[in-house]
């Protein structure tokens, strides 16, 4: 490579430090006063299995810590405005989908990946559960969840997920099952608290119930359901009672690359 040649290169690297210094400060500005996400906790996916409420362990959170996690979708008429609600705080979730509904909706799944949410895997069709179906067909559900969900959200499949965390319907999992995930490289989440809203509520009892159960545990996964109305009416204030009482979101990402790059467009 000649001089010339070798300070070019030089000069682009520094532009595009520039430019990606400029952006953060934007973004930083853009989100002073509000919840945002306090830090981002790269893990190791395979053989990981998080959330008390089913396993010995979660995720390693100090007091105080949050990760939010949103079932079943996406659905157009409400995780629009889960997204939205995210999106004022400058907060960051996992979204865990059902793959009929992300290739019904694959502008949704790119949405979510490309507003920076880590978007996980619940199977294809929701089954109530998968431990109650023989082995081979609860495997192809798994399998054909998965490629559904990374067709919609990056337009191919790749033969390992781009992000590998998957969550039981109904947590209902099996030794076998959890082995063959474990196998798979995935990473199987629980939850360590839930604001039941698979229950009739409305959106007031909903966020006293759940920032009951938040102050009781300090910590911890929060399971939600972002095909829920009244937790969707409940999402805004509910950020806002996090801010107020200085509790700090953390976004959970697998320790390799995320694809956002690898969106069809």
């Amino acid at each position: 490579m000649s001089r010339l040649a070798r300070r070019a290169a030089l000069f682009l690297v520094l532009f595009s430090s520039l430019i990606l210094s400029a952006e953060h400060a934007r973004a930083a500005q853009a989100c002073e006063g509000r919840l945002g996400t306090a830090r981002t906790l790269a893990i190791e996916p395979a053989g990981q299995q998080l959330g008390l409420k089913h396993f010995p362990q979660s995720l390693p959170l100090e007091q105080g810590e949050v990760v939010l996690t949103f079932d079943d979708g996406p659905l157009p008429n409400l995780t629009p405005k889960v997204l939205k609600a995210l999106a004022d705080e400058c907060v960051h979730a996992t979204f865990f989908l059902v793959g009929q509904n992300a290739a019904a909706h694959p502008a949704l799944a790119k949405r979510i990946v490309a507003e920076g949410h880590t978007l996980g895997h619940h199977s294809m069709t929701h089954p109530m559960t998968l431990a109650d179906l023989p082995f081979d067909k609860a495997v192809a559900d798994i399998e054909r969840g998965i490629s559904a969900d990374e067709k919609a959200a990056y337009g191919s499949v790749s033969a390992q997920a781009r992000v590998p965390f998957f969550r039981f319907p109904g947590f209902g999992s099996s030794p076998a099952l959890l082995d063959y995930m474990t196998k798979r490289g995935f990473a199987v989440f629980g939850a360590d608290l839930w604001a039941s809203d698979w229950n009739p509520m409305t959106p007031e009892e909903e966020l006293k119930l759940v920032m009951e159960r938040l102050d009781h545990a300090g910590r911890g996964i929060i399971l939600f359901h972002d095909t829920r109305a009244q937790t969707v009416k409940m999402l805004p204030a509910f950020l806002h009672a996090l801010k107020e009482r200085g509790y700090r979101i953390v976004h959970v990402v697998p320790n390799a690359p995320m694809a956002a790059s690898g969106i069809a467009q």
